[in-house]
């Protein structure tokens, strides 16, 4: 697939939150695996302020050992912390000669192999939701052009989240995006529990978590509940559909 077909179908999933399963969880960590493999980053994580003014880092929720480190300081300093507060993109800055507001962020961020940070604030007009956080260990910035496509990419989203809050049921999403800023510690539980289990690693238990909640339609969070409780991956109690934009069954 060429990279403005992936663009192209990114822009389509970023859309696609007008249905009775819409998953915040899971449409946040496709946005950061989209960007991940589009812009050539290392890692990308995304913080949200909802409900309050403080953020939060729901996503991902199968972070690499580098980004773990980093995500609740990314909260309090650094690119991420800026693009929300300022609502604007923050280029891409070299961690070596940060400003020093950053200080409590680039370093530890230098010592987890970052080189290069940088991010893009979820926004519609005057509301802003937080802010998406890239991270390159390259010897070369993000350019330009790919920043102003994450930036229409985190701008599709905050609209996506916003239609989804307006035109389904506004308490259901509400209630979805107060959990994702919590749900991290439960899927880092299942996460455990199976790969303990089936004798996989981490990575290998998450992405069969993912896969059997889109599989089945399920929320990502109800599946870590379910192995969490069980140690198994929860039976589903509907027929697979399929989902914008795809060409197999969820």
């Amino acid at each position: 697939m060429s990279r403005e077909e992936k663009i192209s179908r990114t822009f389509v999933e970023l859309a696609d939150t007008l249905v009775a399963d819409f998953d915040v969880i899971d449409f946040l960590q496709q946005l950061t695996i989209r960007c991940c493999d589009i812009f050539a980053v290392t890692d990308a994580a995304v913080v949200l302020a909802y409900p309050g003014p403080q953020l939060y880092s729901p996503a991902p929720c199968d972070p690499s050992p580098a980004l773990s480190e980093v995500l609740d300081l990314a909260v309090r300093a650094g690119p991420a912390h800026d693009a929300y507060r300022c609502a604007t993109a923050i280029a891409p800055g070299h961690l070596a000669t940060a400003p020093a507001a950053w200080h409590d962020f680039a370093v530890p961020a230098r010592a987890a192999g970052y080189t290069y940070a940088s991010a893009v604030p979820l926004r519609l007009r005057q509301e802003t939701l937080g802010s998406l956080l890239l991270l390159r260990t390259t010897d070369s910035p993000l350019p330009p052009d790919d920043l102003a496509v994450a930036q229409a990419f985190a701008d599709a989203a905050t609209i996506g989240l916003l239609h989804a809050r307006t035109l389904q049921n506004a308490h259901t999403v509400n209630e979805q995006l107060h959990t994702a800023l919590h749900s991290r510690i439960l899927i880092e539980q299942a996460k455990g529990f199976l790969a303990a289990r089936r004798r996989i690693s981490l990575t290998t238990a998450f992405e069969t978590m993912r896969r059997h909640a889109r599989h089945h339609h399920l929320l990502l969070t109800a599946v870590a509940r379910g192995v969490v409780a069980t140690g198994a991956l929860p039976v589903p109690s509907s027929a697979p559909r399929y989902r914008v934009g795809d060409t197999t069954p969820e």
